[in-house]
Parts: structure tokens; sequence; C-alpha cells
């Protein structure tokens, strides 16, 4: 930049400037600036035109006002006026201000962006640079449409200045970062990678920000740029500090470059040239050795500079996790830093380690440094790295050390910090569970869980403890005699009264023959606990009491007296008011017989996954599901995984209102274990993982073979039942209610739950499709004391629906009575693609006044998705011949819920497509393949979901063989992102 001359001090700047600081209090103050901004408003509007050097001064005083904190409202088109100076000063000084002051919608954004154009037409480097400098600092959307055709233009021009080139990459850059749509992709994307070859090091820096940004949407545009950045990156590793004298930084060549050199080559899989690879391992082994070397300067820069590059190259080592030795020396390395003195490498070394340890390669170099981790846990003073090396054992952990390693957490569990106990527990739990050599091992870890830590161990683990005691029958005598040990306790946690009480109320009689825990014994150490625990907890332990009956009938007598006692008969709380009641009558009023089939055994629990890792996984939050997951270094692990968590349901009777159709709530245990994959629509919306309720165990097959489709051809057969009136057509319907698009797409990823609800009624939905075919219950509840008069639920087609989708009900009663709910049966077949959901209208008269909503039925396309498994070959060729620009639709956008790589795949299972892997180059990408099915036509689906953690993006990308189709999916996938 040329130098300021001394002329360009501007005095009077300096004075007010001066004054400002010397006054001696805020009323002063304000009162300077006051009388400085009349005096700088009456030169403006005076008749004398002002020169280029008061201007500036004026502009600037205006500008340091402004950053005091004061509102400036005048001013501005002498600041525009200056950027048409041709001396540089006064048009820094104008940029300066448009730059701070003007928003994007300025009116005098027009008049500026010319004098941005007449800056980057002039050829002159200097102004040039101003130019882009003010597109980058406002970048606004206005901008970015008048000059994103013309920056990259400049940016690849032979004849442009390095420093102009630099300022341009950055310039789109955030430009890019901002409108990524309004930056054309063309004929430039391929010189701009040659800038990595560009001698300036200061354009290549800028240049490889760019590209690490623009080949994470356009990945094929840029993958010539993985050669040239190991070029250029081997390069700068092999060179001495001397050789790049500018650009090296206490001892080490170009820094910042390298950096961000390893992480644009993170963004591609290995390179599959073999001479570019070899380069490649050959740098990133010398980054390894030098890492060895003894340090060329004791200043803490040095260091920091040289291990940001190390860990940046072990990030690519795990990132390409193909090259044994070099995850080996990585891990190694790792080890090394989890004794240095600095706080910050240990803990970057913990979370590195965190991530090696999922490898097959590596796992084995992760744990020969257990005992460091192990002490590290015992002894570091900052929690963050306690709480990386409780990660890292979690990480490490298989049946070789699980023992170790469990023993160890819970030890630290005792005097760890409160912030991060329920993560502590959590991680205990799913590691006793998954690599138990046997259960008592495993009830003994929770119930110690349980004494240490009673506060933090949430539901999901003493249910889960209580599914597998119930699920094996082996364990259970042992899990009765060493919980009722447990209720010795003088101070006895709640959650472990609650599991004594369950298990001894199923499996109490097992250990009965002891006179140390003869019946009477066991129901006076429960009982000696009732009074100290929450209602929750004394309804279970009512319910553990009558099951005492039916095994002890020995018994019965005490626990009547109890039963019958005022403090129970006559409770404040309704719930233990009622159990009481019913308890007591039925222990009186039923045989024996009788109450022994009431009150039998709990059946055992369906087999399906714990919920304790999908908590854990939330608990962690985005891009924390790598760290959990180590499916690929143990594939045969014995699941000791019962079937579903007990539900607060199997201990206490909920109100009856509170949910009338049962679809909150886990399926009943006595129902049969769901096939193995069989049912993959999974529901990813509620809180917890709850079992997708099967519509009957009929297969395909069978299912198809049953469902009669409907016949459009004659109306009239759609009806079961005679209707005395026409159904309402669309035109005799209202609209649908506002939130209706919102209660749609919860249901695009999964099929049953509640659609609608309000103070009156509830709807709940639970369908089954296959191929062109569905079958969809409605249930429809009475949430009211009073009765429904003139039910009529109708399904309505919209438009040319009706020639797309036909839909056969059947008709339910004309009145359903306060606290009932009646259920609609409808056969659904796809005759076509279709874009709309056909309407359900509901209308009933309560209290003598009409009531009428409608709704969209949650029927969309995706709905008779068939999924398709491919080999990568042939979903490339698919893909290749689905090129034709209608046939792709894409959308890229921000995600509006935390990005769970496990979450993502399950609301893709859900949407109907099949995942297909080792497809992407890059593992953290989706891809999905599956055939729309209709009557008329089989429409074929190929999609690939990219997504962003660090930018908290998505980009969705979709090709089917009919345009509308495409379209369509793709709005509709993306909405539950």
């Amino acid at each position: 930049m040329p130098a300021v001359s001394k002329g360009d001090g501007m005095r009077g700047l300096a004075v007010f400037i001066s004054d400002i600081r010397n006054c001696k209090s805020k009323e002063a103050e304000i009162k300077r600036i006051n009388k400085e901004l009349a005096n700088i408003r009456s030169k403006f509007k005076g008749d004398k035109a002002l020169d280029g050097y008061s201007k500036k001064k004026y502009v600037c005083k205006l500008l340091f006002i402004f950053l005091l904190g004061h509102d400036i409202d005048f001013g501005h088109m002498e600041a525009v006026n200056l950027l048409s100076s041709n001396k540089y000063t006064e048009k820094q000084i104008g940029y300066l201000f448009i730059s701070v002051l003007v928003n994007s919608n300025s009116e005098l954004i027009r008049l500026i962006n010319n004098a941005i154009k007449n800056d980057l037409a002039s050829r002159n480097p200097t102004f040039m640079c101003l130019a882009l400098h003010c597109i980058a600092n406002v970048g606004s959307r206005e901008m970015g449409e008048a000059f994103a055709a013309d920056i990259p233009r400049i940016l690849v021009a032979g004849d442009s200045m390095d420093s102009v080139k630099q300022s341009a990459a950055l310039c789109l850059l955030r430009l890019y970062k901002a409108s990524p749509d309004l930056v054309p992709m063309g004929e430039w994307t391929a010189r701009v990678v040659h800038l990595l070859n560009d001698q300036h090091m200061g354009v290549v820096t800028a240049a490889v920000s760019l590209i690490t940004c623009l080949c994470k949407k356009n990945p094929d545009d840029f993958k010539t740029c993985v050669s040239l950045a190991v070029s250029r990156l081997s390069r700068i590793v092999s060179s001495a500090s001397t050789d790049l004298q500018d650009y090296t930084y206490y001892f080490v060549p170009a820094p910042w470059l390298s950096v961000k050199l390893l992480r644009l080559l993170q963004c591609y899989p290995p390179p599959e040239d073999a001479a570019v690879k070899g380069r490649l391992v050959e740098c990133l082994e010398t980054v390894l050795n030098k890492a060895q070397e003894p340090p060329k300067s004791k200043k803490v820069q040095h260091s920091n500079a040289k291990n940001a590059i190390l860990f940046e190259t072990i990030s690519l080592i795990i990132h390409y996790d193909s090259e044994p030795n070099l995850l080996v020396r990585a891990c190694n390395q790792l080890g090394q830093f989890l004794q240095h003195r600095e706080t910050n490498l240990r803990y970057l070394a913990l979370e590195s380690m965190c991530t090696l340890a999922s490898s097959e390669f590596s796992h084995e170099a992760v744990k020969t440094h257990i005992d460091t981790v192990i002490n590290a846990l015992k002894t570091e003073r900052d929690v963050s790295v306690r709480q990386r090396a409780a990660d890292l054992l979690y990480a490490m952990c298989d049946r070789s050390n699980a023992k170790q390693i469990v023993s160890e957490m819970l030890r630290y569990l005792e005097t760890a910090d409160y912030a991060i106990r329920e993560e502590i527990v959590l991680k205990v739990a799913i590691l006793a569970e998954k690599y138990a050599v046997d259960y008592s091992w495993y009830v003994d870890t929770i119930l110690n869980l349980i004494r240490i830590a009673g506060d933090y161990v949430s539901e999901e683990v003493w249910y889960r403890v209580l599914q597998i005691v119930t699920n094996r029958d082996d364990v259970q005598g042992y899990a009765a005699k060493t919980v009722f040990e447990a209720l010795q306790a003088p101070a006895c946690h709640e959650n472990m009264v609650k599991v004594g009480g369950y298990i001894l109320g199923e499996f109490g009689n097992l250990i009965a023959g002891d006179p140390r825990s003869s019946p009477p014994v066991q129901f006076s150490l429960l009982h000696s606990k009732f009074h100290l625990c929450s209602v929750a907890t004394r309804a279970l332990l009512l319910s553990t009491y009558i099951k005492f009956i039916n095994l002890f009938p020995e018994t019965k007598a005490t626990i009547q007296g109890v039963l019958r006692a005022g403090s129970q008969l006559r409770n404040a709380d309704v719930e233990l008011q009622q159990r009481a009641v019913e308890y007591l009558t039925l222990s009186s009023v039923a045989s024996t017989d009788v109450l022994a089939t009431v009150l039998e055994e709990m059946p055992p629990f369906p087999e399906r996954e714990s919920s304790i890792l999908a908590k854990l996984k939330r608990k962690k939050g985005p891009g924390a599901a790598s760290a959990l997951d180590d499916s690929r270094r143990d594939t045969s692990s014995n699941d000791i995984n019962g079937g579903v968590e007990p539900t607060p349901s199997n201990v206490s009777t909920p109100s009856p209102s509170a949910d009338l159709l049962g679809l909150r709530a886990a399926p009943p245990p006595a129902a049969p274990p769901a096939p193995v994959g069989g049912n993959l629509l999974v529901d990813v919306f509620s809180d917890g993982p709850t079992a997708q309720p099967s519509l009957g165990p009929t297969p395909e097959e069978a299912f198809l073979s049953e469902l009669e489709p409907p016949a459009p051809e004659s109306p009239m057969t759609l009806l079961a039942d005679p209707a005395p009136a026409a159904d309402p057509g669309p035109e005799d319907i209202g609209p649908p209610i506002p939130e209706a698009d919102e209660l749609l797409n919860k249901f695009v990823c999964k099929n049953s739950g509640v659609l609608f609800e309000n103070q009156l009624l509830q709807i709940g939905v639970k369908s089954e499709f296959r191929q062109n075919l569905g079958r969809m219950y409605l249930f429809y509840g009475n949430k009211t004391s009073v009765q429904f008069q003139s039910f009529l639920p109708t399904v309505v087609h919209p438009g040319d629906l009706q020639t797309q989708l036909a839909v056969q009900t059947k008709r339910v009663a004309a009145q359903v009575d306060g606290g009932a709910q009646v259920q609609q049966v409808l056969n659904i077949e796809c005759l076509r693609d279709f874009l709309t959901p056909p309407l359900l209208s509901v209308r009933f008269r309560y209290g003598g006044t009409a009531q009428s909503l409608t709704l969209k039925l949650p029927v969309t396309i995706n709905k008779f998705f068939q999924p398709t498994e491919m080999a990568a070959q042939d979903f490339f060729q698919r893909w290749k011949q689905l090129s034709l620009p209608l046939q792709e639709a894409q959308k890229i956008f921000k995600a509006n819920h935390p990005m769970d790589a496990e979450v993502t795949k399950a609301k893709l299972l859900g949407f109907g497509s099949a995942l297909l892997d080792n497809v992407d180059p890059n593992p953290e990408n989706f891809v999905g393949a599956g055939i729309i099915q209709t009557k008329a036509l089989q429409v074929g689906c190929l999609l690939r979901l990219e997504p962003n953690a660090q930018a908290q993006m998505y980009r969705l990308t979709l090709r089917t063989s009919k345009e509308p189709v495409s379209r369509h999916l793709c709005e509709l996938l993306a909405q539950q992102f």
C-alpha cells in the first residue's frame, strides 16, 4: 500500500480524540460530541464545496463517534463521494466508513456498487483491493448478486497482481459462505485449483481456504486439487526453515498453510494414484519424524506451530484409516502427550485417541496406554481432561479389559464432578451390558451404580436391569438375593428400592426358602422403606405387595392390613388410593386361581436394542456418534440386550385420560418379539426409542394377498356400510388447520403416533405399506366425558388426487362415548405418483355445538418406497443414467436438529430407501436407493446426503426418473433434518 504522507495526519481529528479522552464525565463527553456533530453537519450543509481532505477528516470523526457507541444519521453521502477520489487515503476512509456504517438495505447501495465496479475495472491493484475488502466486509446478498460473477474472473486473470488475487479469493470465500447459491460454478473452478502452484505463498494460502470450502459442496469439480495439495505440502514439509523465510514462524515453515492443506486433503478419500499416495505417506511420516526431533526453540510459539501441524496430520491419518503403520505411529506419538506438562496437549491427545480407538488397525495400540489413561482419570486437575479420559476408556473397552475399566470408572464415580456423573453412569451401564461375561457381574455392577450415584441413575438404566433379569432365568435367583442384601443397608437410595420392589415381587419366591429371607422378612424389609419414598415408588411397592399375596399366601393378612389402613384407603394421592382399594378388593374377592392368573410372573420382554446408548448419544450432542460407535472393531460382542426397557406403565397405572390410544406408550410386554430387520421404519422423533408396532404377523405375501386394492370404478364400494348422505367433497370442507403441514412432516419417516390432539379429541395413526398398497388404522379418542354426536370422519381427494391415489374407507359409529375410542380402517392403493396428500375431515357435535377440523392424512409418496440394494458400480452407472437436469433435485440447508449419524441413518431408513455401504468415497456421507411402486409405473430413486458437522449444514441430492418426484422427495426429506 502507498505510504501515508505527513499531511494526512489530520490534526483536527487528533485534537478531537484528545478532547474526548480528557472529558471528566459522561455528560462532558456527550456535550463535546454534540458540539462536533453540529459543526460537521453545518460544514456538510454549507454552500462552499469541501475539499477531499476536509471530507475525509469529518467522515473520520463521524466514524470515531460511531465507534464510541453513538448513532450517526448523516454523512453517508459524503463517504460515498470519497469513493470517487483518486487519492488512496480518501478512498480508504470512504470504504472504511461504508464497511462499518452502511447496512445492506441502504438506498446508497446502488451508488456504492457503481463506485466498486469502477474500482474493479480500474486495474489499479490498490483500488481493486480496497473494493474487494469492502465487498467482503459488507457481504450482503445485493453485493453478492452484483459481483459474484466478476470476482472469479479477477481471481484467475493472468494479469492480476498477487495482492489482488489474494483479496479476490478471500472475498469470494466470504460471499460463498453468506450466499452459496450466488457463486456460479464454471470454467474458472478448474483454473482456481492451479493457484495451489502459485509462487506467492499468500495467494496459495487464500486459495486453499477457498477451495476447501467449495469442494465440500462440489467435490468432483475440485478433485484435481488433491495431487497439487500433496505436491505443495511435500515441498513445505521437506524444506528447511530458511527456504521460506517470509513464511517461517519460529523455525516452522508455513504452519498455517500446512494445516490448511492437511484439512483440504481430509475432504477427499486417499489418492488412487500410487505415486501421489506414496508422496503423501512420505509427507505424513516426515511430520511424525519431526515431532520426535528436539525443539529448535524453547518459545511456546514454536511448539504450538509444530503441534498444530502434527495434530492435523494425525487427523488426516485417522480420516484415511487405511495405513496401519501410520495409525500405530500416530497412536504412539499421542501416547507421549498423555503425560505432557501442557494441559491442552493432554486434552487433545485424549480426544484424538478416542477416534483412533474405533479403528481396527490402532485399537490394540491404544489399549497399551490404559494405565496412563486410568491415572489421568484419577489425578487430572482439569475436569474437561478427566472427561476426555473417561471417553477414551469407554472407547478402548473390549472383552479383555471390560472388568478393569468398569471397576475403575465405578471407583472414579465416587469422587467424580457432578457435571459428568450422569454421563459416567451411562457409560458404565452400557459397557457392563455389552461386555458382561456373566449376568451376575452385570447385576452387581448396576446395583453398585445405584449405590454410588443413585441420583444420577436414569430410568433407562434401572429399567434395563429389570428387563434383563426378567428375560434370563439363570440370573433371577442371584438378582433377588443380591438386591435383598442391598436393601438391608440403613441408607438405601430410592432407585434401589424400585429395583428391589420389582425383582422381589417377581422372583422373591426363589430366595424364600432361606429363613433369613423368608416372605415376612422380605415384606418387612420393603415396607420399612415405604414411608420414605416418593409417590411413584410407593405405587410400585403396592404392586409388589399384591404380588406377594400370590407368591406367599401366608402374608395375605398382613398385607391386607396395610392396604386397609386409613393412610392408604384415604390417601390424598388418587393413584395410591386407587391402587390400595383395587388391590384390597382383588385379594379379598378373587379366588386363588383367578389371583394366580391375574398376578402371574411377567413374561419376557421383546428383544430389541437398549435405549441407554441412544440417551448417551443425545447427551454427547452432534459429532459424538463416531466416538460412541465401535462396531468396526467388535462385531462379535455378546449382547445381553434383552427386550425393551420396562416403561413406567409396567409398574404404575397411568391416568385413564393420559393417552387414550396408547400410542405414546411402549408395546405391552407380552407382545411377541419383532423379527430382526423386519420393520425398519423407526420413530426418530420421540424422546426415546420406542418399538414400532407391527400391524400383524403376516409376511409380505400374506399382506399383499389379504389387502384388496380399492376399486375406483365403483365409488359406492368404497364404503363398507351404506351411507345415508354423500361424503363432502373438497369444496365442502374447510382449509387444513395451520399446523397441518408440521403434523404431516412428523410422519414422513415414521408410521405411527399421535396425528392430532386438543382438549376434545385425540387422533392416532398406525399404518403399514407394501409395494403400492397400504393399510392405515385411524384411532379417534373422545377425551371428554360427553358423548360425540354425528361423528363423521371423511377422506377427501383434492384436485386430481382421485386419479393418483385410491382410498377405501369404512364408516365408524356416529356416536363416540366419553372416554372411548373408535377405529377406522383405510385401504390405500397408489395408482401413480402424487404430490399432495389426501385430506382428513372430521365433523361431530359436542354439547350441541358443531365441531370440524381438516388435517392432511400422513400418506406421502415415499411411503411406497421399495428399498433396493445395489453394488457401488451399479449405483454409479445408474446415477450417470439419471443425469438430465430435470431428473436431479438438490437442496443445501441448515441443520435444524443435532447432527447425529445414527439418527440420520434411522430417518433415511424410515424414509424408505435402502442405505448402501462403501459406495460414497466419504464415509460420513449417506447413499440410498429405492423404487417407488405405483400401479401404473415404477420410479427409480437414488439419493445422496452429505452432512457437514463443522458448518452444521447438509447437502441433499436426489435423482429419479421423473422430475416432479425428484423435487417433491427432496423437499420432504430435507424437512426431516
